[in-house]
């Protein structure tokens, strides 16, 4: 994690540089009009090669694996906090808003706020970032009102990499490669195995509501991951999760307000709610636009599902929860899903040395 930070303040450094040279470059011809980074970008997501793996994609997707296992101990903080009476829209909305405040505080005593580019493209991205956090939120939170917390999770979270597989195609114009494909269907077939398929007691109406709130909230959180996969200049990950997450959690506020968010102040839950917007929030969402923009296209779909394995093994040691069989089949198919793209990467390099090395 230090490394990660390291590798934000040099990309931080290095756009303010680019930005000075800007400033000094003489201007281009008035018929040569250059392209925006708005356009760029859209055209580097629609006509990009794909992106296959290397040792930059190895280290972005092992931070997208840090994120998982961080986000993974949301639900035990969370199950705590809920325990001591905090409703759960205001355990969202202090999540976002005390990481956004942190992170928005570190830039600001920094100077790194104040060096921020007033571009459009990265006020656009910031803007869109807070409200996919916010939108997140609430469709979750809506669909646990409805459905059962085990089919919430399984339609959110397996949801994602088939939103991620099918945004990558869309986007690239190309038809799926065979590691992505591979890696979707083990992480589709492990998540519905880990979960289970949860019985309900819910009406026909309650359970429709509750599985589109939960895929709105997989498709959400897909967007994002689509979005933030190009890069906007000036914009480091430690801006872009601090900033995101701040206008997120002000968009959020009245609906926690609404909902309650009075929380007892004794130490047991204060400590509760520093660790679940310092570590899985703060740290876990550095480290998820930190190798967003760098993972392979597998890495992106799958990279997070570290997650429901994490709360899958912390439950089973701090709450007596039980792993059935099927439940450990799914766990061994979600953990495949993962290294599928790491391992083809790497034996595709060691065959690309040998090959070298018999010229």
């Amino acid at each position: 994690m230090s490394d990660f930070l390291s590798d934000s303040c040099a990309s931080s450094d290095s756009a303010s540089s680019a930005s000075h040279a800007d400033v000094n470059r003489s201007p281009a011809p008035e018929n040569r009009t250059a392209p925006s980074a708005e356009s760029a970008s859209f055209a580097a997501g629609r006509q990009g090669p794909r992106r296959e793996h290397s040792a930059g994609t190895g280290r972005g997707f092992a931070l997208l694996v840090t994120a998982g296992l961080l986000w993974g101990t949301s639900g035990i903080a969370g199950h705590g906090l809920q325990a001591a009476g905090v409703p759960v829209l205001g355990i969202a909305c202090y999540r976002l808003l005390f990481a956004g405040v942190v992170i928005g505080g570190f830039l600001a005593l920094s100077g790194r706020l104040a060096r921020l580019p007033r571009s459009r493209p990265l006020m656009v991205r910031l803007l869109v970032n807070g409200v996919l956090h916010a939108v997140f939120q609430c469709c979750y939170f809506a669909s646990l009102t409805l459905i059962p917390v085990g089919l919430a999770t399984l339609v959110k979270i397996g949801s994602v990499p088939v939103f991620v597989a099918v945004g990558i195609c869309l986007l690239s114009r190309r038809a799926p490669t065979a590691r992505l494909a591979v890696s979707v269907l083990l992480a589709v077939a492990g998540m519905a195995l880990l979960v289970g398929f949860p019985a309900t007691d819910a009406s026909g109406t309650e359970l429709a509501l509750g599985m589109a709130f939960a895929l709105g909230a997989g498709l959400t959180f897909s967007v994002m991951t689509l979005v933030n996969r190009s890069p906007v200049p000036g914009l480091d990950p430690l801006a872009n999760a601090g900033t995101g997450l701040l206008i997120g959690g002000v968009l959020l506020l009245p609906l926690g307000l609404a909902a309650g968010m009075a929380v007892p102040m004794a130490p047991g839950p204060l400590a509760t709610l520093a660790y679940l917007g310092l570590v899985p929030t703060v740290l876990a969402y550095l480290a998820y636009f930190g190798g967003v923009s760098r993972s392979s296209d597998a890495g992106a779909a799958v990279g997070t599902l570290a997650e429901p394995l994490t709360a899958a093994l912390l439950s089973m040691a701090l709450l007596d929860e039980e792993m059935t069989p099927l439940g450990a089949a799914g766990a061994v198919l979600l953990t495949a899903a993962m290294a599928t793209d790491y391992t083809a990467g790497v034996l595709d390099r060691l065959r690309k040395r040998r090959r070298r090395r018999g010229r």
